[in-house]
């Protein structure tokens, strides 16, 4: 936490500024507004990490886990799928519901069941029950981190949310680099379901963290009452803004992006290529590396470089990269070129992803939920539809991992063009 509090210091040197931004004029007895400390946001990357947590961990064990429960690739690509439409569903009555109820308690209860649904996994027998469990462990887990994201949103704004959520996405890359690490070192000592029984412990940890360091952000007065018809109401409004919609789709895009290497890149690196799990661990690490160094990267030039340049850099290098992925999948996918295209592709997500949530969040300020929700319905439904259909190439091809990257990029640029007209950032 000291590090992410003085990287916060940096990159929001007055969060009280923006939080001015949110707060109207008040008593001089009216208690001061809460602002975005390193305390709480180092809480939100730690919540937000239990998504890459908890695909990145097993992925480099997913040939171990179709060996065990007797499934094909396909069927374990599968439980990453299922995760998905959990996180998407979570994310999408979590959002709304913590606009209703406020953020501190609607946090917690998820946060239970995804230390439940996390050992349900650890215990599978067949590969339809673990299918199950990695639902609602989704499920669960999306819930949280929608409403982590929310309580970002509900204490800064304009330039400071960008540098705010830039910081959430790139610290959050801690978890891919020690995600598929620590499952390739748990391969090396116990079994693969080991790897559950740590994000079990870790959503525990969450619980106490959230419990001790996160106040309540949505006060009473500023909460949306109305039921299901004024959810309805507040995804109209939110839904019927364009440039929403198109940050929302790019947003929503680069996350398909990188679920189709996430997917993938095990069968194409450890069955194609045959490099063992700790190689493959090595190198995935290293490309959550690049992205995490990214993201802060762009953190960084919010305010001196417009937001929506950088989106720009982000998708043509991702454009590149799965002309790079295409060539070399039609050629058999040369270690070289997964490697050099991976980190690449993954380099450039850095660029694209929070930024571009950062941007429609920014449009929709009076439903921080309901925005957020909405970011990551989309987002987890991407992911969901575009990991088994990129791993329909199984561990023959990499085409069809190539193609879908380039058909995502395409279409995050005719979204972009959409957005010509927005304003700074």
């Amino acid at each position: 936490m000291p590090a992410v509090t003085g990287y916060l210091a940096h990159v929001i040197p007055n969060s009280t500024k923006s939080t001015s931004m949110k707060t109207t004029a008040v008593a001089a007895s009216t208690p001061p507004p809460l602002q975005l400390t390193g305390t709480i946001l180092a809480t939100v990357v730690f919540v937000g990490g239990i998504a890459p947590l908890a695909t990145d961990m097993y992925v480099p064990a997913f040939p171990l886990v179709a060996a065990d429960l007797r499934a094909g690739a396909t069927q374990v690509q599968l439980s990453l799928t299922t995760f998905f439409i959990g996180m998407a569903m979570g994310q999408l009555l979590g959002g709304p519901v913590s606009d209703q109820r406020g953020r501190r308690k609607p946090l917690l209860s998820p946060l239970a069941v995804l230390t439940i649904a996390s050992l349900a996994c650890a215990w599978s027998p067949s590969i339809s029950i673990m299918l199950t469990a990695r639902f609602v462990q989704g499920f669960s887990g999306g819930w949280a981190m929608v409403i982590g994201r929310a309580i970002v949103v509900d204490l800064v704004s304009g330039i400071y949310l960008v540098r705010a959520l830039n910081v959430v996405a790139g610290v959050g890359g801690i978890a891919p680099v020690v995600g598929p690490l620590l499952g390739a070192a748990i391969l090396q000592g116990w079994h693969w379901r080991a790897s559950f029984v740590v994000v079990a412990a870790l959503a525990a940890v969450m619980a106490v963290a959230v419990a001790v360091a996160v106040p309540e952000t949505l006060p009473a007065d500023r909460r949306h009452g109305g039921g299901l018809t004024r959810l309805r109401h507040a995804a109209r409004q939110v839904l019927g803004r364009p440039r929403f919609v198109a940050y929302l789709i790019v947003t929503a895009f680069s996350m398909g992006v990188t679920f189709a290497y996430v997917a993938t890149s095990a069968f194409i690196l450890q069955s194609m290529n045959r490099l063992s799990p700790m190689t493959y661990s090595i190198l995935f690490a290293a490309n959550a590396v690049g992205l995490a160094l990214t993201t802060l990267a762009a953190g960084r030039m919010a305010g001196r470089v417009r937001t929506r340049t950088v989106i720009m850099i982000g998708l043509t290098a991702t454009g590149a990269a799965g002309l790079l992925l295409l060539a070399g999948a039609i050629g058999g996918m040369p270690l070289w070129v997964a490697i050099v295209g991976f980190f690449a592709l993954m380099s450039a997500q850095g660029l694209v992803g929070a930024n571009a949530g950062a941007l429609a969040s920014n449009e929709a300020p009076e439903h921080p939920g309901t925005g957020s929700a909405a970011l990551g319905f989309l987002q987890w439904c991407t992911a969901g539809v575009i990991a088994p259909i990129a791993g329909l190439g199984g561990d023959r091809t990499a085409v069809p991992m190539a193609v879908i990257i380039l058909a995502l990029t395409a279409a995050s640029l005719a979204a972009m063009a959409l957005t010509r007209t927005a304003h700074r950032p």
